[in-house]
């Protein structure tokens, strides 16, 4: 052999006698070499995995924040405090009307209201209490009770439409600045459809012809289950995390987490010793309690 054919032997020879002793650390080198090489990157040997014979780094995971997607309100106790006042009223009233001898006081309706639905929580009443004379059959209680509720909800719009019931604190400022902001806002509630929907004309035509409306007999199964949320997400393709629910009552908070959606509480008239350990937060009112848009997206940021 020539002189450098003799020099390159050796310094072959050093080289993989190198890799023998401190195979790990040189594989790890020769890796980050080689990769910065060709892609002229500095990759920190640190971050390569020791004792791979390959030269893979671990994936740097971006941390972002989420942003908040969607507002989402219940109805009845979370935009108006409309359940003793109005709700119980119309149901009186329409008891009265077809001479039932039925009358829901405060408390009874209060320990009805753990039934969710108006036409689930008279035949709740009446299964308790025993029907009115002459409904014997199911076919003829679910038309009486049908019968009911259609009166009641024509009852219950004529006492907003008087202006009886006004807005719960902080409730038009939220939806407002949601409005504005452009995000979507819906209302999920188990109450008839053309109810909310006059409860939701309390906030202008312009913001309520923008609200999506989820209610009533939409979904098969009511608060609390979650199916109501789990539809609204989907029509309205969102990420539940990304979403805050405000909510009244402990059947609304379980139906909102179990969709795996934040959820506020403001506590309504009914609802103040419930059980709202899974709330997000918990406040008396949106205004009294600082529940702005901000603070809506520090709650979905810090998820």
């Amino acid at each position: 052999l020539g002189e450098w054919e003799r020099w390159l032997a050796v310094k072959r020879s050093d080289y993989w006698s190198v890799l023998r002793t401190e195979e790990e650390l040189n594989r790890k080198r020769s890796c980050e070499v080689a990769m910065a090489f060709l892609t002229g990157l500095s990759i920190d040997s640190r971050r390569l995995r020791i004792g791979s014979s390959r030269c893979e780094p671990r994936r740097r995971v971006a941390m972002h924040a989420k942003a908040l997607q969607a507002l989402i309100f219940d109805c009845d106790g979370v935009l108006a405090d409309t359940e003793r006042d109005a709700h119980r009223v119309a149901f009186n009233l329409a008891f009265e009307e077809n001479e039932l001898n039925t009358v829901w006081s405060e408390s009874r309706y209060g320990k009805l209201l753990e039934v969710g639905g108006g036409k689930e929580r008279m035949t709740a009443h009446f299964n308790e209490v025993g029907w009115p004379e002459g409904y014997t059959t199911g076919e003829s209680q679910q038309e009486l009770v049908k019968k009911l509720h259609l009166r009641k909800t024509e009852l219950f719009g004529k006492l907003i439409s008087e202006g009886k019931i006004p807005l719960r604190p902080g409730v038009q400022s939220l939806a407002d600045s949601a409005s504005k902001k452009g995000l979507p806002i819906a209302v999920c509630s188990t109450s008839n459809e053309k109810a909310v929907a006059q409860i939701v004309t309390m906030m202008g035509p312009q913001l309520a012809s923008s609200i999506e409306i989820f209610a009533g007999d939409i979904v098969p199964k009511k608060k609390p289950s979650p199916d109501i949320y789990n539809l609204a997400t989907e029509k309205l393709n969102l990420d539940p995390a990304a979403t805050v629910v405000i909510e009244d009552s402990y059947i609304g908070l379980q139906a909102a987490k179990d969709a795996g959606m934040n959820c506020i509480v403001t506590k309504s008239t009914y609802t103040v010793d419930e059980d709202f350990a899974r709330a997000d937060r918990v406040v008396d009112d949106l205004d009294s309690g600082a529940v702005t848009l901000e603070s809506l997206e520090a709650l979905v940021s810090n998820e």
